[in-house]
């Protein structure tokens, strides 16, 4: 589901200037016009705007504006100086983050020109509109005595790491709102023993706003019994497409992949989740154990649909793969494997689902006497990530109970795998193998993280900024 967002935008200026120095406000109004065609054409974003804010009455409508209009951010223009006492009950009032931008028109100016001018009320008035820089201390100021949490981008209308940065802002502020409405399923129970896994399902829903729909096997298995034999021919005809499918994999193994796949989709559907976490021991030959040793396939499937699945009920796993995957990087289910120290490449994967669309090449189903360290046996998926930059996140939990993100920037790189049916790749990083995994564990995250396409590290600390956690870039 994409997530429309609202984002606030005014520029402010001191009113005392406008009638001292002719067009000023007009081409001050022109500037912050160009911010705001620019950031609109930018997807699933609705920008409020307030217009120039120079004086406090205004700052007073402005702040009723975003506040009826419910945004969850403001970007801050400033186009001169002006007081800081015309910014404040705007952001105070709205009590979202704030960006500030304290964009000049040109590089420089040309000084030549400038102090030829002969008059200097105009050589005053064309200082002001290069002025940005003059009020963006105060401002900072009168923030940080306030409280008031606030971000800041330095530059030029035209400079294009400016605009990443408020590309960055606005996609990470669309991240936040899709962890803020997304319904996470949880099918079953932590994998017993797994300390790390267990999670405080109160604090998730604290920290990132999610829903928690507690769902019982009973219901999946109501759903399963209900699908019809054409359902399950359409799926098994989707389950060909994306997957190869080895020659020794017997018929009723697919055919009973995609009965489940379809009651996956189904309680999908019905709960209106947007992710998953799963785990199931089940009684040997019972109902509940022939669905839990079926759900790799349609669980994978729904990953790539943009439903990330966590197997072993890692709930915080799951976070992270639905971070990656609302940035468009995939987010793919994934733990340490093993280490090949002559090479200095630590190689990464799971049993279980893996994201489909960040798979070189087509996924493999393969067919396995025994899922490690689970009951039963059926199809899994062998899967390597696509050669090229990739980052690392896993979503761990304090101490105190809090939550932080932790990533890494690295590459996906060619070379052999483990070929046992699971999810398995690669990778270097800009450290060495030991000092990678020296200071990954020292921040005590649960075994498992997710795998996401592009590095993406600027995006992550933006998101970790605006949902107020702590973020430690690990390389």
């Amino acid at each position: 589901m994409e997530t429309k967002i609202r984002i606030g935008l005014f520029a402010i200026g001191l009113d005392t200037y406008w009638s001292q120095y002719k067009g000023l406000l007009d081409r001050l109004n022109g500037y912050h016009d160009e911010i705001y065609k620019k950031m609109s054409t930018s997807v699933n974003v609705e920008i409020i705007n307030a217009g120039m804010i120079d004086n406090v009455s205004k700052a007073n409508i402005a702040a009723s504006l975003f506040k009826k209009e419910d945004v969850s951010v403001i970007f801050l223009y400033v186009s001169t100086y002006a007081l800081s006492h015309t910014v404040l009950p705007v952001v105070q009032k709205t009590k979202v983050p704030v960006i500030i931008l304290n964009l000049q028109p040109e590089k420089n100016i040309d000084y030549k020109w400038f102090n030829n001018l002969g008059d200097r009320s105009a050589m005053t008035g064309e200082w002001l509109a290069n002025c940005q820089a003059c009020s963006v201390p105060e401002i900072a100021c009168v923030f940080n005595r306030a409280g008031i949490q606030f971000h800041q981008i330095t530059g030029t209308l035209k400079d294009p790491e400016a605009w990443q940065e408020i590309n960055e802002w606005m996609e990470a502020v669309r991240v936040t709102e899709t962890m803020r409405n997304n319904r996470m399923g949880f099918l079953g129970h932590f994998y017993c023993g797994m300390l790390d896994v267990y999670t405080d399902l109160t604090q998730l829903a604290i920290h990132f706003g999610s829903h928690m729909q507690i769902i019982e096997m009973d219901e999946l298995k109501a759903i399963r019994d209900n699908v019809t034999d054409e359902e399950i021919k359409k799926k098994t005809k989707e389950i060909y497409q994306e997957f190869i499918v080895t020659a020794d994999t017997p018929g009723e193994e697919i055919h009973r992949a995609a009965r489940t796949s379809v009651a996956l989709d189904r309680l999908v559907e019905k709960h209106n989740l947007g992710s998953m976490a799963y785990y199931y021991d089940g009684i040997d030959k019972n109902d509940h154990e022939d669905i839990i040793t079926s759900v790799i396939t349609g669980n994978s499937l729904l990953t790539a649909r943009h439903i990330p699945v966590a197997g072993e009920a890692e709930v915080k796993n799951v976070q992270a793969m639905k971070i990656m995957d609302a940035f468009g990087v995939g987010g793919s289910f994934t733990e340490f494997y093993l280490m090949d120290f002559e090479k200095d490449e630590i190689l990464m994967g799971h049993d279980g689902p893996g994201h489909l669309k960040i798979a070189d090449g087509k996924p493999i189903l393969k067919t396995l006497k025994e899922y490690h360290g689970k009951p039963g046996k059926g199809v899994s998926v062998e899967m390597k990530v696509k050669n090229g930059p990739i980052t690392v996140l896993a979503v761990v939990q304090t101490r105190e109970g809090a939550f932080k993100l932790i990533y890494a920037e690295g590459k996906s790189v060619p070379g052999p795998i483990l070929e046992i049916g699971n999810t398995n790749s690669r990778y270097k990083f800009p450290i060495s193998v030991k000092q990678f995994m020296n200071d990954w564990s020292k921040q005590g995250p649960a075994h498992h993280c997710a795998i996401g396409i592009g590095t993406i590290g600027s995006r992550i600390e933006k998101l970790g900024a605006l949902m107020n956690m702590e973020v430690i870039r690990i390389c």
